[in-house]
């Protein structure tokens, strides 16, 4: 492992922006990102994705099926700034993929479709980003289309997002006569001429003049009500210059008290530019972002963005490739070489860095090192997984990896052949291996092989890997989805007593537990109120180990157990035969036996859905969503197009993609976000 001191390393780091796209499946989030390769010179000519010929999505099925699926990896140049771009998933099926690029990210663009404004899973990409802290701009695309309204979309990101929208742009033209847009802060026309590369800068239009004026005002006066030094000029001189606004701006962005909005039309190449110099402007470098923090020897410790710290990369995703295994990292701090050797700390074992790449999508750059604030992939480690930690051999740190959601849908897998049934547990291995969000395990009843996702199409993807990747033909049953159990009743002062003796020292446990329902949402708590020493502090530990243990599997199906709080109330101790393992085991099995005795309800999943249909198939809509079991929860109309928005049990959404096209004459699309889990009906709830 090297350090280096070079003060041009450092000052390196200034002029790169590690970005993510995020929106919604379908607002053109891929679209943007092949108009950034386009405009920044890194491609020739435009990708589409209609056609197949995007650089970002060039999986086969992402080409087959229009949409992106794995979050791809691309670098490029713009006024002397280097941009790590991540091109992520809208689809939520795939929100693993978004939550595992965000954690190494230092800003985003959120683009939002000018006409539907935030749709479901904008808010839920938005929110990802909130828990990791990335500031983010706003860009308002396919402003060309019929229906396009700027303000009503900045409307839907105030009310659905709740920062404060700043508008730096005023739309020239609405619909197909949107030709540019006025930069407000500098008070200027930016248009675009179809069969013309490149931006044309001029006078704002004479008709626009009094509304861009306008427009200014109102931009600053908002940035004066959350920026102190704004709001002085503007006090003492009745407005705020350019320069001020512009750092206001900047400075709100990264503290995410305002977002800056954009517009334009990627399609048609208009408005990427000052969207390029708005993520040079305000979002911040990995030397803007605070240090990283990680622990060591059981101490939090904070690694700056600095090429001569020691060490430390977080590996956000591993992917297989015909010509070897490629690890996907984020160097936070120091520097790293070929044939450096690293520190795997989730492993415990040293890994030696092979060949490390600059990466654009399926394609890769060899570079001799990489420092603090790149992001690039590297041959060699074996072990790593998505979330892994590689430092410095002398400097071991952990940092914390991006969280994993539990998988909500399962199907059964077979090989079709018997004898490729080692090579589908391997495949399948592989597959987990890439997608932390798939589980796969063996059904100890049936001894089927049970793969579990995100949703019925992450599924999909999943079985058409083995088949194209791996060359394995395979049956899939058919979806089911992952229940839970929840005390709906409990029970208080169920005493358990763990004794054995078989020769030597045996164990001894005692305990009284108290088990009490916290709701559906409520997940576990446990708590102590023994009193008098009679239980010490290192057992009342292996009680509450026992007890998350027992969650494992619930009485009514052997399910996961949530929505409950657990109290210790009572036990007692032996001298020689009680021990941590004894407590453990007696916080087990006593939590079994109170919730056999507990009253205890099915939970099944739910999925938030918005239906979007001719507003004469609305009651269809409405009768098959009841017929579903699903819960209308607000309706709207837009021009003469249907959003009915409802709460549905997701078992019942399999197979309603189809149905509705069905029933609307394919006029009617829906999109669905899981939002947690409900009672199941009836004669699915026992005690």
């Amino acid at each position: 492992m090297r350090h280096t001191s070079d003060r041009h390393l450092v000052d390196l780091l200034d002029t790169v922006r590690n970005l993510g796209i995020l929106a919604h499946v379908d607002a053109g989030k891929t679209t943007v990102t092949e108009r950034i390769l386009y405009a920044t010179g890194t491609t020739h000519r435009r990708g589409e994705v209609h056609d197949g010929t995007t650089v970002t999505d060039f999986d086969p099925q992402e080409r087959d099926r229009g949409i992106t699926i794995f979050a791809a990896a691309v670098s490029c140049a713009w006024d002397g700034h280097r941009i790590n771009l991540i091109d992520t998933p809208g689809h939520v099926d795939f929100a693993d993929e978004v939550e595992r690029s965000l954690r190494v990210l230092d800003g985003a663009v959120a683009v939002f479709d000018a006409v539907a404004g935030v749709e479901p899973q904008s808010e839920t990409v938005w929110r990802q980003a909130d828990r990791h802290g990335v500031p983010r701009i706003a860009f308002v695309n396919k402003l060309d289309r019929a229906g396009a309204d700027l303000d009503a979309a900045v409307a839907s990101i105030r009310e659905r997002l709740h920062p404060t929208p700043l508008v730096v742009q005023l739309p020239i033209g609405v619909e197909d006569d949107f030709t540019g847009v006025v930069d407000l802060l500098r008070m200027r026309a930016l248009t675009w001429t179809d069969g013309r590369d490149g931006m044309v800068e001029g006078p704002v239009p004479e008709e626009l003049d009094e509304q861009a004026r306008h427009r200014r005002r109102l931009l600053e006066e908002q940035v004066a009500e959350l920026h102190a030094g704004a709001l002085e000029e503007f006090c003492a001189a009745a407005e705020v210059s350019t320069p001020t606004l512009a750092a206001a701006l900047r400075e709100l962005t990264r503290s995410g008290e305002g977002v800056v909005v954009l517009c334009g039309s990627a399609y048609r190449n208009r408005g990427i530019e000052p969207l390029l110099d708005a993520v040079v402007a305000y979002l911040p470098s990995p030397g803007g972002r605070p240090p990283v923090r990680g622990a060591r020897d059981g101490a939090d410790e904070e690694r700056p963005a600095d090429p001569a710290a020691p060490f430390a990369a977080l590996a956000f995703k591993v992917h297989a490739t015909p010509t070897g295994r490629l690890t996907y990292l984020r160097v936070y701090s120091g520097t790293i070489e070929k044939g450096d050797t690293v520190w795997d700390a989730g492993a415990g074992r040293t890994e030696r860095i092979g060949r490390i790449l600059r990466v654009r999508a399926d394609r890769h750059a060899p570079l001799e090192r990489a420092v603090a604030g790149d992001i690039v992939a590297v041959t060699g480690p074996r072990s790593a997984r998505a979330g892994s930690t590689l430092c410095a051999p002398g400097a071991p740190l952990v940092l914390e990896p991006a969280g994993v959601a539990d998988p909500v849908v399962s199907v059964a897998v077979e090989a079709r052949r018997g004898t490729d049934s080692g090579r589908l547990a391997g495949a399948l291995a592989r597959l987990a291996e890439e997608d932390p969000s798939l589980a796969v395990r063996t059904d100890p009843e049936t001894g089927q092989t049970v793969l579990s996702g995100m949703g019925e199409l992450h599924l999909e993807v999943a079985a058409e890997r083995l088949r194209r990747d791996h060359g394995l033909q395979v049956n899939v049953g058919r979806p089911g989805v992952s229940h839970r159990e929840t005390v709906a009743r409990g029970v208080s002062g169920l005493v358990f007593r763990h004794a054995k003796q078989d020769g030597g020292a045996g164990q001894f446990a005692h305990v009284v537990l108290d088990v009490a329902p916290l709701g559906v949402d409520g997940g576990f708590e446990f708590r102590s109120a023994v009193v008098g020493g009679r239980v010490p502090q290192e057992y009342v530990r292996a009680v509450e180990a026992g007890c998350r243990d027992a969650l494992a599997e619930g009485p009514l199906g052997g399910h996961r157990v949530t929505g409950l709080r657990v109290t210790l109330t009572d036990g007692s101790t032996h001298v020689k035969d009680s021990s941590e393992a004894a407590f453990r085991t007696a916080g087990r099995f006593g939590l079994r036996e109170a919730l056999r005795a507990c009253a205890m309800t099915l939970l099944e999943p739910v999925a938030e859905v918005t239906v979007t249909v001719p507003e004469d198939a609305v009651g269809t809509v409405l009768g098959d969503l009841a017929a579903r079991r699903g819960r209308v929860t607000g309706s709207e109309v837009r021009s003469g197009t249907a959003v009915v928005s409802a709460t549905v049990p997701l078992a019942e959404l399999f197979g309603y993609a189809t149905r509705l096209r069905s029933r609307t004459q394919g006029r009617g699309t829906f999109t669905a976000r899981p939002s947690g889990y409900a009672p199941a009906p009836a004669p699915a709830t026992t005690t």
